[in-house]
Protein backbone atom coordinates (compact mmCIF):
# COMPACT_ATOMS: atom_id res chain seq x y z
CA UNK A 1 0.00 0.00 0.00
CA UNK A 2 3.01 2.34 0.25
CA UNK A 3 3.24 2.35 -3.54
CA UNK A 4 0.31 4.80 -3.70
CA UNK A 5 -0.16 8.18 -2.06
CA UNK A 6 -3.21 8.66 0.13
CA UNK A 7 -4.85 10.60 -2.73
CA UNK A 8 -4.11 7.77 -5.17
CA UNK A 9 -5.50 5.18 -2.74
CA UNK A 10 -8.68 7.24 -2.33
CA UNK A 11 -9.05 7.54 -6.11
CA UNK A 12 -8.40 3.80 -6.51
CA UNK A 13 -11.21 3.04 -4.04
CA UNK A 14 -13.52 5.46 -5.84
CA UNK A 15 -12.77 3.95 -9.26
CA UNK A 16 -13.13 0.41 -7.92
CA UNK A 17 -16.59 1.25 -6.54
CA UNK A 18 -17.67 2.81 -9.84
CA UNK A 19 -16.42 -0.20 -11.78
CA UNK A 20 -17.98 -2.69 -9.38
CA UNK A 21 -21.36 -0.99 -9.88
CA UNK A 22 -20.99 -1.42 -13.65
CA UNK A 23 -19.72 -5.00 -13.62
CA UNK A 24 -21.67 -7.36 -15.90
CA UNK A 25 -19.77 -10.63 -15.55
CA UNK A 26 -16.67 -12.24 -14.11
CA UNK A 27 -15.08 -15.04 -16.08
CA UNK A 28 -12.59 -17.30 -14.36
CA UNK A 29 -9.43 -18.07 -16.32
CA UNK A 30 -6.71 -20.62 -15.57
CA UNK A 31 -4.41 -17.81 -14.43
CA UNK A 32 -6.79 -15.06 -13.28
CA UNK A 33 -10.08 -13.38 -14.17
CA UNK A 34 -11.77 -11.34 -16.89
CA UNK A 35 -14.05 -8.60 -15.59
CA UNK A 36 -16.65 -7.61 -18.20
CA UNK A 37 -18.58 -4.37 -18.51
CA UNK A 38 -21.07 -3.10 -21.08
CA UNK A 39 -19.29 -0.90 -23.60
CA UNK A 40 -19.24 2.65 -22.32
CA UNK A 41 -16.52 5.26 -22.97
CA UNK A 42 -16.74 6.44 -19.35
CA UNK A 43 -16.06 2.91 -18.06
CA UNK A 44 -13.13 2.68 -20.45
CA UNK A 45 -11.77 5.90 -18.92
CA UNK A 46 -12.17 4.47 -15.42
CA UNK A 47 -10.28 1.32 -16.44
CA UNK A 48 -7.54 3.36 -18.09
CA UNK A 49 -7.17 5.38 -14.88
CA UNK A 50 -7.25 2.48 -12.41
CA UNK A 51 -4.86 0.24 -14.38
CA UNK A 52 -1.61 2.13 -13.60
CA UNK A 53 -2.68 2.48 -9.98
CA UNK A 54 -3.34 -1.25 -9.77
CA UNK A 55 -0.02 -1.96 -11.45
CA UNK A 56 1.83 0.31 -8.99
CA UNK A 57 0.55 -1.61 -5.98
CA UNK A 58 0.49 -5.05 -7.66
CA UNK A 59 3.27 -5.09 -10.29
CA UNK A 60 3.02 -8.89 -10.44
CA UNK A 61 -0.38 -8.66 -12.19
CA UNK A 62 -0.64 -8.93 -15.95
CA UNK A 63 -3.33 -6.39 -16.82
CA UNK A 64 -5.21 -5.91 -20.08
CA UNK A 65 -8.09 -3.76 -21.31
CA UNK A 66 -9.95 -4.52 -24.53
CA UNK A 67 -13.27 -4.26 -26.31
CA UNK A 68 -14.82 -7.50 -27.57
CA UNK A 69 -15.90 -7.18 -31.18
CA UNK A 70 -19.22 -9.03 -31.36
CA UNK A 71 -21.06 -7.89 -28.28
CA UNK A 72 -19.00 -4.75 -27.68
CA UNK A 73 -18.25 -5.61 -24.10
CA UNK A 74 -15.37 -3.92 -22.37
CA UNK A 75 -13.05 -6.31 -20.56
CA UNK A 76 -10.38 -5.90 -17.90
CA UNK A 77 -8.13 -8.92 -17.45
CA UNK A 78 -6.09 -9.56 -14.33
CA UNK A 79 -3.80 -12.57 -14.50
CA UNK A 80 -0.49 -13.69 -13.06
CA UNK A 81 1.60 -16.55 -11.80
CA UNK A 82 0.30 -19.65 -10.06
CA UNK A 83 -1.61 -18.77 -6.90
CA UNK A 84 -2.72 -15.33 -8.11
CA UNK A 85 -6.45 -16.12 -8.20
CA UNK A 86 -6.94 -16.22 -4.40
CA UNK A 87 -5.12 -12.89 -4.18
CA UNK A 88 -7.36 -11.32 -6.84
CA UNK A 89 -10.46 -12.65 -5.08
CA UNK A 90 -9.24 -11.13 -1.81
CA UNK A 91 -8.27 -7.81 -3.41
CA UNK A 92 -11.59 -7.48 -5.30
CA UNK A 93 -13.77 -9.46 -2.90
CA UNK A 94 -16.80 -7.20 -3.17
CA UNK A 95 -16.77 -7.67 -6.95
CA UNK A 96 -17.29 -11.41 -6.50
CA UNK A 97 -20.16 -11.14 -4.00
CA UNK A 98 -22.87 -10.47 -6.60
CA UNK A 99 -21.44 -12.51 -9.46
Amino acid sequence: MTALTSEQRARHRELAALLQASLVEIKELPDGYDFAFAWNPEIYSFLAEITPLEHACCPFFNIGIWIESGNKRLCWRLTGQEGIKPFIRAEFGKWFEDS
